[in-house]
C-alpha cells in the first residue's frame, strides 16, 4: 500500500561502537496505513547489493526503544505508529564501503481483521557517505 514509503533515504550510514565499525542502520517507516503493536509485525528482511541479513543481525528502534526481532513477536505494549520513522540496524562487521548501495526491504505484517499476511516491499539504491 505505501510500499515507495518503506525505506527512507536519508540517514544510510554505518554504526560505530567503541570506536569500531559494527554494521550499518538505515531509516523505515510502516507500509500500512494505520499504526501496528510490534507484535504485529511478522518479519523484516533486508538485501544489501543482493546479499541477504540474517534475521538475528537485525534489530528495530522505534521511538527510543530497540528491540530484537526476536523480542517484538512477543511485545505486546509497544507500537509503531503511521508514518513514525524506525531505525533498522544490522550487525555486519566492518560496516559497508563508501557509494551507493542497492537496498531491498520487506516488511511481513499480520493485520488483526485480514486472513492474510500483509507484505510490502522497497528498493532503493543509496548513497553511504565516508
Amino acid at each position: 500500500m505505501f510500499d515507495r514509503y518503506i525505506i527512507c533515504e536519508h540517514d544510510f550510514r554505518n554504526v560505530v561502537s567503541a570506536g569500531e565499525v559494527v554494521g550499518f542502520q538505515l531509516r523505515t517507516r510502516l507500509p500500512y496505513y494505520r499504526g501496528l503493536g510490534l507484535s504485529m509485525v511478522e518479519d523484516i528482511a533486508i538485501l544489501i547489493d543482493g546479499q541477504p541479513i540474517p534475521r538475528e543481525a537485525l534489530s528495530l528502534t522505534v521511538h527510543g526503544n530497540t528491540y530484537a526481532l526476536s523480542e517484538m513477536e512477543t511485545e505486546y505494549v509497544d507500537r509503531w505508529e503511521f508514518g513514525e520513522e524506525a531505525v533498522l540496524i544490522a550487525r555486519f562487521p566492518g560496516g559497508l564501503a563508501a557509494g551507493l548501495h542497492k537496498v531491498d526491504l520487506t516488511h511481513t505484517l499480520r493485520i488483526s481483521y485480514l486472513p492474510f499476511l500483509s507484505i510490502g516491499s522497497d528498493t532503493k539504491v543509496l548513497a553511504l557517505a565516508d
